[in-house]
């Protein structure tokens, strides 16, 4: 499946924010790289420019590749309500960042590996698929196998102290989880303005 495999710390200097996880290289070095990285960090951008900048943050953030994101973008231009605020919960429902949310991963693209490699079931239906649209009521498990299970684990263990986002309802005990409603755009505190990214496709 289509996803970003380039260089992460270069992406999380650029942009100044942290978009695949904890970043040490943008925590030593908060400035973009290259040889004028401090004084490139001063240009002034244009709007376009500021507005392609929070639209691949989103991309990134998310590893969603241009397609997979313009189609998100159409799908929640067809429903009724705040284009960007759908746009964000569609991204947010995604399975790899449910799993995510969950703790199953201290990234997304880990998160996305686990579900990848067959290790989730939704209401008892295995699921590799990362893009899946998890919705409320979806119970979401650890395959019925020892090394699932002792993979999970250990996941969690990294995890433990991520505090839960109350949309979901988690039962570390059992490897399960469940999403009680749909995250509203104050449960998911984006880090771009996602009002730009709206802006910059319907030009």
């Amino acid at each position: 499946m289509a996803r970003y495999t380039g260089p992460k710390e270069r992406i999380n200097r650029r942009f100044g924010v942290a978009l695949f996880g904890p970043s040490k290289a943008l925590e030593r070095r908060a400035y973009p790289p290259g040889q004028h990285g401090i004084r490139a960090a001063r240009r002034k951008q244009s709007d376009y420019g500021i507005a392609l900048g929070e639209k691949q943050k989103l991309k990134f953030q998310y590893g969603v590749l241009e397609k997979q994101f313009r189609s998100y973008y159409e799908e929640a231009g067809r429903r009724r309500g705040i284009t960007g605020d759908i746009m964000l919960q569609l991204l947010e429902t995604r399975l790899d960042n449910v799993v995510f949310r969950l703790g199953y991963g201290n990234t997304r693209s880990a998160a996305r590996q686990f579900v990848n490699h067959g290790h989730v079931t939704v209401n008892d239906t295995k699921v590799d698929v990362a893009s899946y649209t998890v919705k409320p009521g979806d119970t979401i498990k650890i395959v019925d196998k020892p090394s699932s299970k002792q993979l999970a684990l250990r996941l969690l263990d990294q995890t433990q102290s991520v505090p839960q986002k109350d949309w979901l309802v988690s039962d570390r005990d059992n490897l399960e989880g469940k999403m009680s409603r749909v995250p509203e755009v104050e449960d998911i505190d984006p880090i771009v303005n996602v009002q730009l990214v709206v802006e910059l496709y319907s030009r």
